[in-house]
């Protein structure tokens, strides 16, 4: 079964905007906790203008409690490593960021940060953290992520869901499947992420042994619009089978 991990950022971003803790972080993961999430996902960035780094202290106990995996995603800077390492999530996702980016927007050039990755790599594996890299689906050197250190790969998605429902779906489909066929081969898990929602990611998920899926932006936008139960109850369908 693919898990799904709910990225809680935009709850995160909500609370900041009034400056008092309402929405409550915590809060609301517990709630996807309850309601099958399988996971909880946090992007604090350097300014923390939506998840906090104090929020991976709290958000780490509370998964401990439910016995359900964090994953710690962002640019490794030495502050944010500083957090990973002094909380230990079960998954930290590098992820390439400028900090001024609204949005992640693409993968790491392995190649070309295969050193930089791989102290990292050797810095928090032996704390017990997998460490995924972000990947874009058309880099040919996903499989160069098991060698720097990486446990698994996450596909940014962003691609694919702008090739759903058009023409170019099924090409786009098929290469995202070879990618992480390809990560496969070379022992590594995959993940996947970015821009995926309800409509789009039944036939993402058809993609085989794809471990799980970190889900934030469109996942909250439903829950506006259909209620937090429905929705949960909507992806448990989904995935229940993946």
């Amino acid at each position: 079964m693919t898990a799904l991990s709910v990225n809680i950022n935009k709850i995160a971003l909500i609370r900041n905007s009034r400056g008092r803790n309402y929405p409550d972080v915590n809060y609301f993961a517990e709630r996807f906790l309850q309601l099958g999430a399988s996971g909880i996902t946090l992007h604090p960035r350097p300014d923390q203008r939506h998840a906090r780094y104090q929020d991976v202290v709290e958000l780490k106990a509370l998964c401990d409690r439910y016995q359900q995996p964090l994953n710690v995603e962002g640019y490794p800077t030495p502050d944010f490593l500083a957090v990973v390492k002094q909380n230990r999530p079960a998954q930290c996702t590098l992820v390439p960021d400028d900090p001024q980016q609204v949005t992640s927007d693409h993968g790491w050039d392995l190649r070309q940060h295969a050193e930089f990755l791989q102290q990292i790599c050797q810095e928090l594996t032996p704390l017990g953290i997998e460490v995924s890299l972000f990947v874009d689906y058309d880099n040919a050197d996903i499989a160069l992520a098991k060698e720097i250190g990486a446990a698994r790969v996450e596909l940014y998605t962003e691609p694919y869901a702008e090739a759903f429902g058009t023409a170019d779906e099924e090409a786009v489909w098929q290469q995202f499947a070879r990618a992480a066929q390809l990560a496969q081969q070379a022992g590594l898990g995959v993940n996947a992420g970015h821009d995926l929602n309800l409509q789009n990611l039944p036939r993402f998920v058809q993609i085989p042994n794809i471990l799980e899926v970190s889900i934030g932006h469109a996942l909250i936008v439903e829950c506006l619009e259909q209620g937090i139960e429905a929705t949960m109850q909507a992806y448990r369908q989904i995935l229940q089978s993946k």
